[in-house]
């Protein structure tokens, strides 16, 4: 019986991979209503048991929730409701534009793959993309990255991405789909429009996903700029990472966001900190220090550790780009001078950028940012770990 779930799992993983991804789009809109229009070729539009009308060159459809059911309308006239709606390509690159018309907006987003409308809740409906693994992946890149980059960058990219898609395919499952289209799981706000050289990253990387030691699927963090030095992944979560070590990185340092300055009140930076974490602003020795900090090396507390006070709760209050600053007083103000953007843990985005621009490959540039990961295979892998778990 074990070795029978085992494989009925593999089995799922296999699917996952190989069919459509289930993508919940749309996200950022309690939508009751949508717009569905041709974009390039033809599609179906059927419910669970019939056709119900077609989308071709110049036509459109609306899709709202009635009751328990999804009405459609097309030129002006209801074809009816029904409890879920299926928009089916003829081609494999078919594509559509899709706009919220309840919520109203004038964004309009275009997608390849179909479409699965389902009711949500009492009044919403669910806009569900089921999208190759490669379009999706192209979507997300131009989507996360944009255009104008190199190509080992893009490859960079579309690993990372690879690997947390197939870490995270039930992530949405009480939803109906896998990953949605939010910053949490990863941006796909459209279709690959733009940029030519993403899907040329994506098939020449087709498979390839990023492993850690213990040969797991290993979580790709990136961020803008590290600022010259990434962070240890225990200064921001409180869980080590293994694979994410502070290294030094000097590929950042004249890009556009490795330096920074914001300036604070004394008042309002002597408040929280004594407010929040109780600073001794009577001590002999801290009193005095309390607008004075410096950070040759990244850490994980003001001052000291001892004091309790870390710098991830310092960033967040006020909003500073990173934890990675020093501090000095300046009249009524203190000025923080800061190197970086981002949580600083994993892979710097324009430090790769840099070093894809200077020659590096895709691999060398990944296992400079992540310790002792492995780039893999993933039906290879899946294989194996299948063979380890059931002893075949």
């Amino acid at each position: 019986m074990k070795h029978f779930f085992l494989i009925s799992m593999l089995c799922i993983e296999l699917c996952g991979f190989s069919q459509e991804l289930k993508v919940g789009i749309m996200r950022a809109y309690h939508l009751s209503a949508v717009r569905i229009s041709h974009h390039e070729g033809n599609y179906t539009i059927a419910s669970d048991s019939t056709d119900v009308t077609t989308l071709i060159k110049g036509q459109s459809v609306y899709l709202r929730r009635r009751g328990k059911g999804i009405r459609i309308e097309k030129a002006g006239k209801s074809l009816g409701v029904y409890d879920t709606l299926f928009i089916n390509k003829s081609d494999h690159n078919n594509s559509f534009s899709i706009q919220s018309v309840t919520p109203s907006s004038t964004k309009i987003k275009y997608y390849q793959g179909d479409l699965m409308i389902t009711p949500s809740g009492e009044q919403e409906i669910n806009v569900i993309n089921l999208v190759s693994m490669e379009n999706y992946l192209a979507g997300v890149i131009e989507s996360e990255g944009g255009g104008g980059k190199h190509i080992e960058y893009y490859k960079v990219q579309a690993i990372l991405s690879r690997t947390y898609v197939l870490d995270h395919l039930y992530k949405h499952r009480k939803d109906g789909f896998s990953v949605c289209d939010q910053q949490h799981c990863q941006a796909y706000h459209s279709m690959l429009r733009f940029t030519p050289t993403i899907r040329k990253a994506v098939m020449e990387t087709k498979g390839i996903i990023m492993l850690d030691e213990n040969l797991n699927l290993a979580s790709g963090f990136f961020f803008a700029n590290c600022g010259g030095q990434t962070s240890e992944s225990d200064f921001v979560w409180n869980n080590p990472v293994s694979y994410c070590q502070s290294i030094v990185d000097t590929f950042c340092v004249k890009s556009r966001q490795a330096k920074w300055t914001k300036k604070i009140k004394k008042s309002s930076w002597r408040a929280y900190l004594e407010n929040h974490f109780g600073y001794p602003i009577q001590d002999s020795v801290y009193g005095d220090l309390i607008y004075t900090f410096q950070q040759k090396n990244r850490k994980a507390f003001y001052l000291s550790p001892h004091l309790g006070i870390p710098l991830r709760d310092l960033r967040m209050e006020f909003r500073l780009k990173s934890t990675w600053f020093d501090v000095r007083p300046e009249g009524d103000d203190v000025i923080l001078e800061g190197r970086g953007f981002g949580h600083g843990v994993g892979l710097c985005q324009e430090g790769a950028m840099n070093m894809a621009k200077s020659g590096y490959t895709f691999e060398q540039i990944l296992k400079f940012y992540f310790s002792r990961v492995k780039l893999f295979d993933y039906y290879h892998w899946l294989f194996l770990r299948q063979k380890e778990e059931t002893g075949l």
